[in-house]
């Protein structure tokens, strides 16, 4: 085994008038009824191997505040309308950007000769599936909604008018002053008046209903039961106690990451975010299929979802007595497809035995460190050093780069006049970092800068430190792996259990570099005792930090570290090379072609084109990126591909 120097590897791409009149079209494409697949169309083509750090998310709390709602809406019509440019203005934008080697990816571990491909032409080229704790890869097979003599009838889901659902949401969300939402009943028998009552508290909960005569006419009257409590806490006394109280489904889902999947729901369901639970998020530029619980939600709400979520499908559902935890997952299992490979038959067969059989260096992937000229790390580097005044001027000065116009806006405003309330009123997307920011800042004035920092959710800070010690770990295996080459040295660390212990002199032939592992610097790790030890401590020297000192005063920002290893064996590592014409065609089927009978796709014997279609599983914390990168040969940042004639990124 050797390692290599990365080199930068052309990727192309066919341009044909029929592509070029289909993009926007393809673009559009969701999932329906009847669904399509299209073109990719987003900036980024990087995808996290699924499971982020447990911390980086434990305390996210993402509820839906009634008045804030519209504001919420709009800020995700700016977003989405935004994201539509030039090709050329964008590739133009992006020569500000990353590459790998600005984050220490810089080595590979293969001896083979590296090829060219398209990744994510297509967002349906990338699949992927969560593998739960026991081992069990999750799939949608199974649109059946569990029998269930307490279920509401079918009646239920259409017996109310658009009418008296808008008025009951606005009821149920506080909107308006009324405390009361009088349905009349048009055709007045037990049944019906029974559908409605049903009808009101099953679609609503917090609200309750009563029979009210009124000149002579039957009337359901909703309101509300316990207040603004009511919303949050489904009804309990509803709910049969022989059910468990958890529904878990699987949601299939395209070009969405697992948090905006799990807000649309909650918005459909009228529920708070917060009860549902979900093993690891999942990347937005794919489509993903992964278990999702929630409490006290009937299968069957769930399953009346399907006929009008764009994007999402659930299904394999089944009720429980426990929610699901971060980090209960064994891994992802990825289905993806490099399009228009140049590669030779012995190129490919060489690339993928090695990475079978010696696997990838396990680098943080390029969207761990953001796509804008600001790097996350960068930041992170200012909170641990303690100095406020450049944490504010980095999140919020101009940047060259691709970014939304009204940003541009926002930050001109700011280096002008460093007011927050001028900056702010640039800014029409309130949720994001920068808006955050500002409120902070108009909070709590200019020099408090730390309380305003605090505005930005908990996991959104910790974001940063941790890209900086990712950053860290990035640099320093680059320099192990140039120093020691892929074998187990005297001085580096393996783990005992979840202990990290030196490899001695005498042990070392017990070990492989599949065993070392390195550390991402803190207050609670311990060092390779060979010359990569003292490069750590150089590092943070350089950056004004102590390595023996990572507690910061600031308890959330303390750096308690960890231990990563430093090679990945994938494992169900599969691979086929097939020809096509058509860069548009799917070129497998997917859970959901599966469930409505599509056909698997035709392909010609001799098409124009060659993809390589690679199945694979990793563990939690993982990048397919790296594993991808491995493979060909070439780096992944969207820097480097739009400067190398990437125009299918748009």
């Amino acid at each position: 085994m050797e390692t290599v120097e990365m080199n930068s590897v052309s990727l192309k791409r066919p341009h044909s008038e029929d592509d070029v009149a289909n993009a926007d079209e393809i673009k559009r494409q969701k999932i329906s009824e009847k669904p399509k697949t299209g073109n990719d169309s987003g900036q980024s083509i990087e995808t996290v191997t699924e499971q982020p750090d447990k911390s980086l998310l434990e305390d996210t709390k993402n509820e839906i505040i009634p008045n804030e709602e519209s504001e919420e809406q709009e800020d995700e019509e700016l977003e989405d309308s935004d994201e539509d440019g030039d090709p050329e203005s964008f590739a133009d934008m992006m020569k500000h950007g990353l590459t790998e080697s600005d984050v220490g990816i810089t080595k590979f571990v293969s001896s083979h000769k590296g090829f060219s491909g398209i990744l994510k032409e297509r967002y349906s080229d990338f699949v992927v599936h969560e593998i739960g704790k026991d081992g069990r890869v999750s799939h949608l097979d199974d649109f059946s909604v569990p029998v269930d003599d307490e279920d509401p009838s079918e009646e239920t889901f259409t017996v109310l008018s658009d009418e008296d659902k808008q008025r009951l949401e606005e009821l149920q969300l506080l909107k308006n002053k009324e405390t009361s939402v009088a349905i009349e009943v048009v055709e007045d028998t037990k049944e019906k008046r029974t559908v409605i009552h049903q009808a009101v508290k099953s679609l609503f909960p917090g609200l309750e209903t009563k029979t009210e005569d009124r000149d002579g006419k039957k009337y359901i009257i909703a309101y509300h039961a316990a207040g603004k409590k009511a919303l949050a806490n489904p009804r309990k006394h509803s709910w049969p106690k022989s059910r468990g109280s958890y529904c878990h489904f699987v949601l299939y889902k395209e070009n969405k990451d697992t948090m905006d999947a799990i807000n649309v729901l909650s918005k459909f369901l009228r529920v708070k975010p917060n009860i549902f639970s979900y093993m690891g998020t999942k990347d937005k530029r794919a489509i993903t299929v992964q278990e999702i619980a929630v409490l006290r939600i009937t299968a069957q709400r769930l399953a009346h979802l399907n006929k009008c979520l764009m994007n999402f499908k659930l299904g394999n559902f089944s009720y429980k007595n426990h929610p699901l935890k971060l980090g209960e997952l064994q891994g992802n299992h990825f289905t993806v497809v490099l399009r228009n490979i140049t590669g030779t038959d012995d190129q490919i067969e060489q690339a993928m035995h090695s990475l079978r059989e010696i696997g990838f260096i396990n680098y943080y992937g390029m969207q761990r460190f953001g796509t804008t000229a600001v790097p996350t790390y960068q930041i992170g580097r200012a909170i641990l050093q303690n100095n406020w005044n450049e944490v504010m001027d980095l999140i919020l000065k101009p940047r060259p780069g691709a970014e939304k116009g009204y940003l541009v806006k926002c930050r001109e405003e700011w280096a002008k006049t460093k007011d927050p309330a001028a900056a702010l009123k640039k800014l029409p997307v309130k949720r994001c970092v920068e808006g955050q920011l500002l409120r902070g800042l108009l909070k709590y004035g200019m020099k408090n800068i730390i309380s305003a920092f605090g505005i930005i959710p908990r996991n959104n800070r910790l974001m940063y430190i941790h890209s900086y010690q990712s950053y860290v770990w990035n640099n320093m295996v680059s320099k192990r792996i140039e120093e020691y080459g892929l074998r187990a040295v005297p001085g580096d660390l393996t783990l005992k259990g979840a202990t990290a212990v030196h490899i001695e002199e005498g042990d070392v032939d017990n070990y492989t570099i599949h065993d070392v592992v390195m550390p991402l610097p803190g207050f609670d790790v311990i060092y390779p005792k060979h010359k990569i030890g003292e490069a750590y401590k150089k590092m943070l020297v350089a950056d004004n930090l102590d390595i023996n000192n990572m507690r910061h005063k600031i308890r959330d920002y303390s750096l308690s570290g960890a231990y990563r290893k430093i090679i990945i064996r994938p494992q169900n590592v599969n691979w086929e090379v097939v020809a096509y014409d058509d860069p548009r065609i799917p070129l497998f089927t997917t859970d959901l072609d599966k469930l409505e009978g599509k056909p698997l796709p035709v392909l010609p014997t001799d098409g124009k084109f060659r993809a390589l279609k690679m199945e694979f599983s990793l563990p939690p914390s993982t990048y397919a990126t790296m594993a991808i990168r491995e493979v060909l040969k070439m780096d992944t940042s969207i820097k480097n591909q739009t400067q190398l004639n990437t125009t299918w990124l748009r």
